[in-house]
């Protein structure tokens, strides 16, 4: 008999998520019998926060639920010849220290991954938010080379490999983000330009002077009164993937901004939403190229590492707080 600590959604969020909306419980896992199932252990290893918990916790969760998320576990006992005992999983398991599963919410790190890359770039660079970057890039903004790419949240799991990834397709790119050093984070990593958005006096003239011109492609992570100005400032034709709205997660209130049927139908934009589940068929595809970049350095990974099990809220918080650079992991 396994004793499990898990978080549990004590109450749904009004407005910013506390510590209090959390509880810390113990669970007692039934030993493990046959029927194809493993069991899995954290110990050691990495388990991440990301925005997307926030919405979702409103739409799928209820109160006394265990937190959902993702985590890269190892197998310690198995009765599934698919899962081997000491193979690495990146699993759907929530905020628990162990679980047992069937095996259908579990992937198996990739094959070719290498003894030297940490095991924690399955929960970011090369797992889901690579992913969102690559197919959202590829198959929503159907970026060209040439062209100019325009991604807020840049400094962020996904924003940052979206910037990374419009330069290898022979992009300009333009990132914002919300302190000093995340800019200059973004302009380490290669970006043409990027500001803080929280410091310049006005949002249209930053952009503008990032690009005159305008923009062909905008990788929205934000959403709200950013969205609303960079849309004006799109060239004819131009491709929108809306990703996230991080900006309006936590409102008690929803807001209220301008319409954008004017400038989508003179300019004659196009703007589709995505979650990057669209493309698990091609789930393999997007890593192999996402690993394959990582390795010869062409794109680069940042971790904003807490560590502990009992930190999973703080962390969650302060990611949603921006106060993450790259991607918000837990080391357990």
């Amino acid at each position: 008999m396994v004793t499990a600590k898990v978080w549990v959604l004590k109450k749904h969020f009004e407005g910013f998520p506390k510590t209090s909306d959390f509880d810390l419980k113990k669970i007692e896992l039934p030993n493990l019998k046959d029927g194809g199932k493993c069991s899995a252990t954290s110990s050691y290893f990495f388990r991440s926060v990301d925005p997307y918990m926030r919405p979702y916790s409103r739409r799928d969760m209820k109160e006394g639920d265990i937190m959902i998320g993702t985590q890269v576990a190892r197998i310690v006992e198995s009765k599934n010849p698919a899962f081997t005992v000491g193979a690495f999983v990146v699993a759907r398991s929530g905020w628990r220290t162990h679980f047992i599963s069937d095996g259908k919410d579990l992937q198996l790190l990739p094959s070719s991954w290498p003894e030297s890359l940490p095991k924690s770039l399955a929960l970011g660079t090369v797992g889901m938010p690579g992913l969102t970057a690559y197919f959202g890039l590829l198959e929503v903004c159907r970026m060209k080379p040439g062209e100019t790419v325009l991604v807020n949240a840049a400094a962020g799991a996904v924003g940052s490999v979206v910037g990374q990834l419009a330069k290898i397709g022979g992009c300009k790119v333009v990132g914002c983000a919300g302190s000093d050093e995340k800019v200059a984070y973004l302009k380490k990593i290669g970006f043409d330009e990027a500001f803080n958005y929280k410091t310049v006096t006005s949002l249209d003239e930053a952009l503008r002077k990032a690009s005159p011109d305008g923009y062909d492609c905008f990788f929205d992570n934000v959403g709200g009164e950013f969205a609303s100005i960079a849309i004006n400032q799109m060239k004819k034709y131009g491709r929108i993937a809306v990703c996230g709205a991080i900006s309006q997660y936590n409102d008690s209130v929803p807001q209220k901004g301008p319409y954008v049927q004017v400038p989508m139908i003179f300019k004659e934009l196009r703007m589709e939403g995505f979650i990057v589940t669209r493309w698990n068929n091609r789930r393999e595809e997007g890593l192999k190229a996402l690993l394959k970049w990582v390795l010869e350095g062409k794109v680069k990974c940042h971790e904003q590492v807490t560590e502990g099990f009992e930190n999973m809220p703080i962390a969650f918080i302060g990611m949603l707080k921006g106060e993450n650079l790259g991607k918000a992991i837990v080391k357990i």
